[in-house]
């Protein structure tokens, strides 16, 4: 056996390096229907690496158990040694660590490619329950942004989103997230992660910059006099709205100033489509379409590509189906769009963009992780996320970058804010993050992995709050292989059942096996169901003792085309093992469709 490479590097000072973390990782089994051939998956650049940018110089490698390589250290160092050779490297078994996973050594100056190569050979011995880099730890002070302290949506225990823990992974670099909102105002803080956007205002009475669309999607200030925007509405200053936005998902962080970015290492593209009165469908859908890289006629081409668009706006209604087209044609281009779910205290089933499909729709708890009290809720909710709630204290509000000119552009400032709209840009921020960890997830990968990876709100909600309380850090560990939970088993069915018109209920069926104890607290279910006016149909989930759990009710004001989405049941009660049931019903009359098939993930 060769020397220890520990023994040839230069000490790393112990003021330097925290107590040592132990980083597990977890198998996923997927269930399909037939076999495909075996490819090799690509290895997330998190695999890869001891630090963010330095290649990694061990692996720990977790055998299952009764596998020789699991007990016995020459068995190991066989296995290294082998796996060296079919990876072209030189590898070496150094010690059996105190849980039983073995530590290898991976030979001299490996580029993040050749070690991503020796895990990929790891990966793919199914005696390998886990291979993950023996990274480095170092003491982690907080960011020096001098506001930092009160940003207690960030790290509070009670209530905050877990979003140092993901720092140590990723800080979203290389994803641009587009704020489709009021546009950008200027501000040190936010200046550096700002690219080109574009200004979708068409009509210059709403744009009150005194022209149309062009490249310049800077806000002028977007107030209003009493009554101007409608009868008894009264009067309002400049909100910089999508400023204040932009700063919660990516505000310079570590410059000794103002506040921190949630993915402060991502770019933001601002798209203005909001000005005096608020802005027009047609404007937000061409910028829905323009910012996922589609193309919009009389507008330049983007080349600032968003993989991520936030959309803290909303009004009254059912989701459209021109904006869902526009919805559904970003998702395919593999842009995840984050929506506020609104803050009437009333059912998102009633109010756009937050009930369309193929969104995250957000709702907002306050500082002590209840559902803050103007936040929309319902089954349509897929997570929440810190949103403020300043009726208990201006400090218990969402503090992020703002002007303070109170009709055109002033000073820059900090401001505390409430709303959906800001809970909404915590989950753009952690999608930016979850894409800059593995820029191969799809949105719905992304959308189940936050689910599945949310805690449990602290507080009380009443009427449905989607996953639970979304968790930076246990999220972007699932996504980068480092632990939490990417999906686990899923169980599909794509077997067709047609749904009559104001008929009875139909039924369909997965048989779960394999499981022990009971489903999860949080059990996604997917649904894929073709029918017109979905507000006719009752869905239930029927477990196999037959307690249904009710996951759409219906309703008259729900005209959009069908339901595409993956909605989580409390089914802790519940054993996980038998026969479980889709159940869906048309309600009214002179629309039909039927069940495409539907998914649950234990």
């Amino acid at each position: 056996m060769r020397t220890s490479r520990s023994l040839r590097r230069k000490l790393i000072s112990v003021a330097a390096v925290s107590a040592a973390l132990l980083t597990t990782g977890t198998a996923s089994v997927a269930v399909a229907q037939e076999t495909a051939p075996q490819e090799t998956a690509a290895v997330p650049a998190a695999l890869t690496e001891a630090a963010p940018g330095t290649p990694a110089e061990r692996l720990i490698v977790g055998y299952k158990t009764g596998a020789a390589e699991a007990k016995s250290n020459t068995a190991a160092e066989a296995d290294a040694t082998a796996k060296g050779k079919d990876s072209g490297e030189d590898l070496d078994f150094q010690r059996r660590l105190g849980t039983g996973a073995a530590l290898v050594d991976l030979g001299e100056d490996l580029t993040k490619a050749d070690v991503a190569d020796v895990v990929a050979e790891f990966k793919a011995d199914p005696q390998v329950a886990y291979v993950v880099p023996d990274r480095l730890n170092t003491r982690k002070a907080d960011p020096n942004d001098t506001e930092y302290a009160k940003q207690w949506d960030l790290f509070e225990s009670t209530a905050g989103m877990n979003v140092p823990g993901a720092w140590n992974t990723t800080t979203g670099t290389g994803v641009t997230v587009a704020v489709i909102d009021t546009g950008y105002v200027a501000h040190t803080d936010l200046a550096a992660n700002i690219v080109g956007g574009y200004d979708f205002i068409a009509d210059t009475a709403v744009s009150v910059d005194g022209n149309g669309r062009d490249s310049n999607p800077a806000d002028p200030g977007d107030w209003y006099n009493a009554n101007e925007c409608g009868s008894g509405i009264p009067a309002s200053n400049s909100s910089w709205h999508g400023t204040h936005v932009a700063g919660t998902i990516a505000a310079a962080t570590n410059n000794s100033k103002g506040v921190a970015g949630i993915a402060y290492g991502a770019k933001i593209s601002p798209v203005r489509v909001l000005g005096k009165c608020g802005g027009y469908d047609s404007d937000i859908i061409d910028a829905i379409t323009w910012a996922s890289g589609g193309t919009v006629s009389g507008v330049p081409a983007n080349s600032n590509v968003a993989k991520v668009i936030n959309m803290s706006l909303g009004g009254s209604g059912a989701c459209s189906s021109a904006t869902q087209s526009a919805i559904n044609g970003a998702v395919n281009r593999g842009t995840t769009v984050v929506v506020a779910a609104g803050n009437e205290s009333d059912n998102v089933a009633n109010h756009n963009p937050g009930n369309c499909n193929n969104v995250i729709s957000v709702a907002a708890t306050n500082r002590s992780g209840a559902k803050a009290s103007y936040s929309n809720y319902g089954s349509l909710i897929d997570i929440s996320a810190p949103g403020g709630q300043t009726s208990t204290g201006t400090a218990n509000g969402i503090l992020s970058t703002l002007n303070s000119g109170t009709k055109t552009p002033s000073t820059e400032s900090y401001a505390y804010y409430q709303g959906t709209s800001m809970a909404t840009p915590h989950i753009a921020g952690l999608v930016a993050l979850m894409k800059s960890a593995n820029s191969s997830l799809t949105p719905a990968q992304i959308e189940t992995a936050i689910k599945n990876n949310a805690r449990a709100l602290p507080g009380a909600c009443s009427g449905g709050c989607g996953a639970g309380l979304a968790d930076a850090a246990k999220t972007v560990a699932a996504v980068s292989g480092s632990g939490g939970s990417t999906g686990g088993t899923t169980f599909s069915s794509t077997t067709a059942v047609s749904i009559p018109d104001n008929g009875s209920a139909v039924e369909s069926s997965i048989a779960v096996s394999g499981r022990s104890g009971s489903a999860p607290s949080a059990l996604p279910v997917g649904v894929d169901i073709t029918h017109t006016y979905r507000g006719d149909l009752v869905i239930d989930l029927v477990a196999p003792d037959g307690t249904a759990y009710r996951l759409k009710a219906a309703s008259s004001s729900d005209s959009a085309d069908n339901v595409s989405t993956t909605y989580t049941v409390n089914a802790s009660s519940e054993t996980a093992n038998g026969t479980w049931k889709l159940r869906v019903q048309d309600t009214a009359a002179q629309d039909t469709g039927r069940i495409n098939g539907w998914t649950l993930t234990f």
